[in-house]
């Protein structure tokens, strides 16, 4: 799995997670990659430092602290806000979500916004295939 710096035609930057740089490409250019500002699908990669694990890790309560202060509350309610009208758009699968993910993934079926219930391994599963699934949490008007 890597990290990638992404940028829209918009210059709003982002992280996309990938199996590789191959699978960024192939997605990129099949239009599976927007920016979760604007929903651009002009998308560009920007330099990513590379993360060499040294074994002296930077304790936790540091790192949520910096997490805090480079991402406001105000920020993380209105991404969760947008989430959630978008998983209020989606048509909801119940728990056939992660068959139903890989057959758009795999171009089985159209494409189209979907919602559904899979367990934290489907998820591994789903991420290892390169197929981009996020958790949102509930909300009562959605589940």
């Amino acid at each position: 799995m890597i990290v990638l710096n992404l940028c829209c035609e918009n210059e709003h930057l982002f992280e996309g997670w990938f199996t590789s740089a191959d699978a960024f490409e192939a997605q990129s250019a099949q239009g599976m990659v927007s920016c979760p500002v604007c929903a651009s699908a002009g998308i560009s990669r920007r330099p990513t430092a590379p993360y060499v694990n040294t074994g002296s890790g930077v304790p936790v309560a540091s790192q949520r602290a910096d997490a805090s202060a480079a991402f406001p509350p105000e920020k993380a309610e209105a991404l969760l806000s947008m989430l959630r009208h978008a998983a209020r758009a989606s048509e909801d699968v119940g728990d056939r979500f992660s068959d139903e993910a890989r057959r758009i993934h795999y171009g089985d079926v159209e494409a189209r916004n979907i919602r559904g219930q899979a367990s934290g391994d489907d998820v591994s599963e789903l991420l290892e295939e390169g197929i981009l699934v996020l958790p949102v949490p509930p909300d009562e008007e959605v589940h």
